[in-house]
């Protein structure tokens, strides 16, 4: 699902952009949550608790404006995309020292809006297969392919990865668990392991040895429910190859 935030004082401007989001997303048949703010300081108290895929920002607002809003959005996000929205072009040259993605002269249409959000699923659909990890210096895409295992020990998640490294961050098995085995390949063999199935070298009934060398433990309450999820992964993977 594509979560999009949209900010603009202007109401009649609001009801405007959601028009157009909604009839996109009609045409292109994709599920998205919008979400609606009326100033930039209202949107950043939600970027600090949520992660848009899209902000559509005014730039022109009173107060806190949309390049501010930027600014300070950067500091902490490299990944969101984000349309400039505004009735005046003096800007441009500003918008792109935040990164932004594209830049759109009110009143905005769907001749002009839609290209643009078929460039941006068309980036999304290729990020797609990375993990976004929130990092201290800011937000990280990792591919899932580098992972090999990760573990939770006392409130730290340490992803390690096929070259050797190690990422490590606060945060707890849930916050990642269900992108991992939603994306397909890992399974949790333990209450603080999850694994990637194509790293899997040797599997004994209490532990498994990954293609680096490393010894996960396995729980004896998931070692049989592993062992069949490992066993259906090769298979289907054999079935990928032939």
């Amino acid at each position: 699902m594509l979560k999009i935030a949209v900010c603009d004082d202007d109401n009649g401007e609001l009801s405007h952009i959601t028009a157009l989001l909604e009839q996109y997303q009609a045409q292109k048949h994709i599920a998205a949550r919008i979400e609606l703010f009326h100033n930039a300081m209202e949107l950043m108290e939600a970027l600090c608790s949520t992660n848009y895929q899209l902000l559509l920002l005014d730039i022109l607002m009173p107060g806190f404006t949309g390049i501010q809003a930027a600014r300070e959005l950067r500091t902490f996000d490299s990944e969101t995309k984000i349309i400039f929205l505004t009735s005046s072009p003096e800007f441009a040259v500003e918008s792109y020292r935040v990164d932004a993605f594209y830049y759109l002269l009110k009143p905005i249409k769907g001749s002009d809006l839609f290209p643009v959000l078929d460039r941006l699923l068309l980036q999304l659909h290729r990020a797609g297969d990375t993990l976004l990890l929130a990092m201290p210096s800011g937000l990280v895409r990792l591919p899932y392919s580098d992972i090999e295992v990760l573990e939770v020990n006392s409130k730290r998640l340490l992803f390690y990865l096929t070259d050797g490294s190690v990422r490590e961050i606060p945060g707890t098995l849930t916050q990642y668990e269900p992108q991992l085995l939603g994306h397909g390949g890992f399974v949790k063999v333990h209450r603080s392991y999850l694994v990637n199935m194509d790293y899997i070298r040797h599997f004994r009934s209490n532990e498994l040895i990954t293609c680096s060398g490393r010894a996960v433990p396995v729980s004896r309450l998931l070692s049989a429910a592993v062992r069949k999820e490992y066993l259906d992964f090769l298979f289907q993977k054999e079935d990928r190859q032939l």
